[in-house]
């Protein structure tokens, strides 16, 4: 009784001036969630295309990492160095390109073929689905490196080369990559301008 009494005496005391409760109305919900929508709708695709972007990117310089690695494997050694399309990690694949996987290893016997006692020095699984990689006909199989680091085929044949990665989609946002490879053993990358590169 005291504390109804109470609160009757201070509403008393000060008039409450009425305000807005807290929180949201429907119209200003529904108002927020459509203005989300929208922004979310402009930016996945090009969140979209900054990912493709970066998955190309980063297979591109793993294949560079891995010819830079075995030709100075060979250099070190004297001795040859051969890089392989391979889809189990351990033997060259014969069909298929260069997304299955690669191995580098150890070349005793120049037949750029990974034999039961040549040691594996790296493999590279797969690429993500959607990633094509193509090397034109010099480069189709492997790559070998020789003990002063020039690309040689197995006839002794100069070999020099580009692969090229692309985005399964074909958005023309998603910039293709070559990977080119000198004779003299050299490797960069370069963008490949438009997805009319892709084979």
């Amino acid at each position: 009784m005291a504390a109804m009494f109470c609160a009757f005496w201070l509403l008393r005391q000060a008039p409450v001036v009425p305000t807005r409760c807290g929180g949201f109305t429907l119209t200003e919900l529904l108002m927020v969630t459509a203005i989300a929508s929208l922004v979310m709708t402009l930016a996945l695709p090009s969140m979209a295309a900054m990912l493709g972007n970066q998955k190309l990117g980063a297979f591109a310089s793993s294949l560079l990492v891995s010819l830079q690695l075995a030709r100075n494997d060979a250099v070190k050694r004297g001795a040859t160095t051969v890089v392989c399309k391979s889809s189990d990690g351990n033997l060259c694949a014969a069909t298929g390109h260069w997304e299955q996987g690669w191995i580098v290893f150890e070349d005793n016997n120049h037949n750029a073929v990974h034999d039961v006692d040549e040691r594996l020095i790296a493999t590279q699984d797969a690429a993500p689905a959607g990633i094509s990689i193509r090397g034109n006909t010099p480069v189709a199989r492997y790559v070998s490196y020789n003990a002063q680091g020039a690309t040689r085929m197995v006839s002794g044949a100069l070999q020099a080369g580009t692969f090229t990665l692309c985005n399964a989609t074909g958005s023309s946002s998603i910039q293709p990559r070559q990977v080119i490879l000198a004779v003299t053993g050299r490797v960069r990358i370069q963008s490949a301008g438009t997805a009319g590169a892709c084979p």
